[in-house]
Formats: structure tokens, sequence, C-alpha cells
């Protein structure tokens, strides 16, 4: 059926004035407010002959360069420790870097205004200092013979421009290792409560029962806002197919009830055993709520993957979109990956953009209302997946991250073809090997990504694999 008018209840208007309670992430990752200490570096005095060389307004440009800080500050809710005078010697620069140390800063910019002498020293010392460093070089301060020898360094990213832009994101880089490292996701598996913590990454894990999640399911009532929610999906949906208004109700409360589960457990996040918990009950898998949270900018992940986990949040802070987690398929006639699952988010463009269109039908179980959001054909994406230690290559003691790119050619449909009901067909870039293609669950999102991607990996320590 064509639209959803047919579909919805009786007194819509009233339904729909119900006001619904977005959730909010409620753990300490919310809270934290990452600090990076900043500095200028440059001679005293007239730069003369060398370069940059007297053509150069260093002072201008340092009046620039702070407004443009102070900006990304405000912008990324940061606390930027930035040094009244620039650097102006090895001795200061190691004075700096002590201060930082003690500071427990999150990150380091490091501000070249001169070419000369102490500045690129300067920068090496910040680069090897432990903390992770951002080196903003604008044109006239570094040759390549300056660069080179940083250009691969772990832990440090060299942005060569006079785009400030270019370090604004360095800076949202240190955030959201920051972030990454502060959050708390709620992972309900297996049959005990524990506390937990991410190798590498820090992440805070809070294991509660997978029962918990059935428990509080059974004893919230199917409100007026869990109906406002339904009605609002099938008003917008451009078809609905077998799927009626008490589906997506059901479906719905399982937002609810992770809101609650967030808010009463501090939670940044979560995740759980979706078809442990509730594959052999009657209750709606949540599917469409794990695709509204991650809408939202909440990161919910599939049946408890940790390292979904991961690169959920990291493409949430970073990217300020969702990401659809899916299981890939190999599709060796048109050379394409396909991503197929069952909770794509809709709002594909970004947080703040009008979703996808999107059809609601039942999932591959024939139960359960999900969003079908059509891909746009065209379309760059970017495909991410973080493997932690012992799920990625044998002897491999730190994580890695799956990095691809490639175009949107087809919607699959689902059926007649089998499997889950959004099936996204990409051209890849680079003609992978499709049949073992690395990864499960990477999530493919909007955008070409790689560069970004791979600058992350160098800063935060992950070993890229460009599939």
């Amino acid at each position: 059926m064509a639209g959803g008018a047919m579909l919805l209840p009786p007194f819509l208007d009233e339904i729909l004035a119900a006001k619904e309670q977005p959730i909010r992430p409620n753990g300490p990752g919310a809270r934290y407010v990452p600090v990076i200490y900043a500095a200028f570096v440059r001679r005293k005095g007239n730069y003369g002959i060398l370069w940059p060389g007297d053509i150069y307004d260093g002072t201008r440009a340092r009046e620039e360069y702070t407004r443009q800080l102070q900006a990304a500050e405000k912008a990324l809710g940061l606390k930027v420790v930035l040094r009244e005078e620039p650097i102006f010697s090895l001795a200061e620069a190691d004075g700096w870097l002590e201060s930082a140390k003690a500071a427990r800063a999150d990150g380091l910019l490091v501000m070249l205004l001169d070419r000369q002498q102490h500045a690129w020293p300067t920068a090496a010392k910040a680069a090897a200092s432990g903390l992770k460093t951002i080196i903003f070089s604008p044109v006239g301060t570094a040759f390549t013979t300056n660069t080179a020898n940083l250009a691969k360094q772990t832990g440090a990213v060299i942005c060569s421009t006079s785009d400030f832009s270019q370090a604004a994101f360095g800076l949202k880089m240190l955030k959201t290792g920051a972030r990454l490292r502060e959050m708390r996701f709620i992972v309900l598996q297996g049959a005990g409560r524990k506390e937990s913590e991410l190798p590498f990454f820090g992440t805070k894990l809070r294991y509660l029962p997978a029962k918990s999640f059935l428990d509080e399911y059974q004893s919230t009532p199917l409100d007026a806002e869990a109906k406002a929610m339904a009605a609002a999906y099938l008003k917008m949906a451009k078809k609905i197919s077998g799927a009626t208004f008490d589906d997506v109700c059901n479906g719905l409360k399982s937002y609810i009830v992770a809101r609650n589960i967030l808010q009463r457990e501090e939670g940044d996040g979560i995740t759980m055993d979706c078809l442990g918990a509730l594959g052999k009950t009657t209750v709606s898998l949540p599917c469409i709520s794990w695709s509204k949270m991650n809408d939202q900018g909440i990161p919910a992940a599939c049946e408890a993957d940790l390292g979904a986990c991961v690169t959920h949040a990291l493409v949430q802070f970073l990217f300020d979109r969702p990401g659809f987690q899916q299981d890939p398929v190999p599709e060796t006639q048109r050379q394409c990956l396909i991503g197929a699952h069952c909770s794509c988010p809709t709002r594909l463009n970004g947080f703040d953009q009008p979703p996808e269109p999107f059809s609601i039908m039942h999932h591959h179980g024939n139960r359960d209302a999900v969003p079908r959001p059509l891909w746009k054909v065209g379309r760059r994406v970017t495909v991410a997946d973080v493997l932690l230690p012992g799920k990625a290559a044998s002897n491999q003691t730190k994580p890695s991250m799956v990095i691809g790119t490639g175009t949107v050619v087809d919607n699959v449909s689902v059926p007649p073809a089998g499997g889950c009901v959004v099936s996204v067909m990409l051209k890849m870039d680079g003609q992978p090997d499709l049949l073992s293609y690395p990864g499960f669950h990477q999530l493919f999102f909007y955008g070409d990504f790689k560069k970004e991607l791979l600058a992350y990996c160098q800063l935060h320590g992950i070993e890229p694999v460009v599939a």
C-alpha cells in the first residue's frame, strides 16, 4: 500500500499531540569536557630572509588563527588552554610539554608560525611526548624535508595547509578519542551484572542480564508517547508493507525501555544480545528503536558486538551522522558488496537533516516492523569496522580498522531476495576481494571519509586495513 494513511489509527491528531522525550546520553562521556593544550611556535623578532620571510605577517596570522581556534573550541565543546605567548625556544617547549603532561591533557595542538630554528624540533618533541598531537603548519612554514620525518609517526598528524578547518577536525579527532575513553556502554548480555573496560579504548562497559530488558519491557505500559512515535513513523512512510500500527508501537516501546535503562544506569550508548534476549519470545525485536536512537546520535549496536559499539560511536562523534551496521554479502555478478540488516537509521545525511524516504515493513522473520530507507544511488559511502584485539588478525595486540569507500548502485528488493530487508549495494573502489571482504558488522555511512579515518588511525595508534 502506498502511503500510510489507511493504517493510521483514529484520533490521529490527539495521538500525535503526545510529546516525545528524546533519549540523551546519561553517562560519563556526556559530562566529560576534553582539555587540549595549544601553543604557537616562532622566533622572536623579525623573520628576515629566512622562511617564512619578512613578507609573512606572523602577528596577523596569530590573531586570525586564535580567532578560529576559539570558534572551534566553542563549536566542539572543548576546553583549549592556549599558551599566552608563543614558544620561543626549545627550553620553553620542554616546560610547556611538562605542564600539559601534569594536567593530563587529552591532546596537543602545535601551531607553527615559523620553519626555522626550534620550530620543527618543538613539533617533534610534542609528537614524541606521549600526548596525541595535531601539528598545524600553514603554507610557508614547512617543506617536505620538515614533514617527512613525522609524516607517519603514530600519535601525531600534520595539517600542512593554511586552512584551519583541517586543524579544527584534528581537535575533533582528539575529542573523539577522549569521549570514547570516557563513555559507558550498557551491554545487555548473559545472566550477570558486572563492570568492565574495553582494552586500548578505555570505553566503560556495564553488563546487565539480557533478561532485564525483557522484564522491563513487559512491565512498561504502551503509553501515548509510544503510540505517537508509531503514528509519526507511519505518517512519514512512503509505503507500508505487512506491518501494522500495533507492530510499530510494540517495536517502539523498546525505545522507551532503552531510555529508562540508559537513564538509570548512566549510559552513553547501548547494545544487546537481541536474538538471545527476545528471539524466542513474542516481544518485538528492537530494530526500529535502535534505528531511531542512531538517528538521534545515541550509539546503539546490534547483537552485543563491542567492535560495532566503538565504530558507531566513532562515526557519530567524528562525522555527525549515523552509520548502518550490517552483515556483508558478496554479489559476484555485479562485483559489488551488499550490506544487509534490519536496523538501518534514516537520517543518513546527518542528525540535523531530514530522513531519507523510507517504507515500513516486516523484517526477514516476517515479524516486527522496521524502517527501510532508500539509499541514494550515486552517493559516495564509507565503510568502517573496528576489529578488536583477539578478533582481528592473529597475534594482533591492538585494534585495527577496516576502511573502504564505494558508491551506492542499488537498493536490493527483499523480497523477492531473501535476507534482511535493508540491503544496500555498493560498488567498491579498488576492486577488493568481495568473497573474503574483511570484518563483519561493518558500518556503511554517507560520505567519502577515507582520508579522515586514516588520520584518526595514525593519531590513535589503530592499524588501518584499507579494503
